[in-house]
């Protein structure tokens, strides 16, 4: 597990490489698609967080959302203040105040 520093470009650098990865799907409970995050440019930083943390803690729960929550570093104050802007986040955010578990499913690229 990487620790985290303030500045999540740096915290970028540690993550696995996505290099084969179309999107990441989360799953609620029910086994319905909440949200996907696709490979491509603007979502790429927050594929590489999803991924990491489906390496390191399997699911996305509280301990995994306020560590991904430390991960965005900066961009996680941002979202704070501006809700919406950081809808990656936002997720973050909701699972680590108590909301539902996610799944988190890695597609390959075909």
């Amino acid at each position: 597990m990487i620790q985290p520093s303030n500045v999540f470009k740096d915290n970028l650098a540690q993550m696995p490489a996505i290099d084969g990865i179309e999107r990441i799907d989360l799953v609620d409970g029910q086994g319905e698609v909440v949200a996907s995050i696709e490979n491509k440019p603007g979502k790429q930083g927050s594929l590489a967080v999803y991924h990491y943390l489906k390496q390191t803690f399997g699911t996305l729960d509280a301990k995994a959302a306020e560590h991904g929550l430390a991960v965005f570093a900066e961009h996680t104050a941002d979202a704070r203040n501006r809700p919406g802007a950081h809808p990656n986040v936002d997720r973050l955010l909701a699972v680590a105040d108590g909301g539902e578990a996610l799944r988190i499913d890695v597609i390959q690229a075909s």
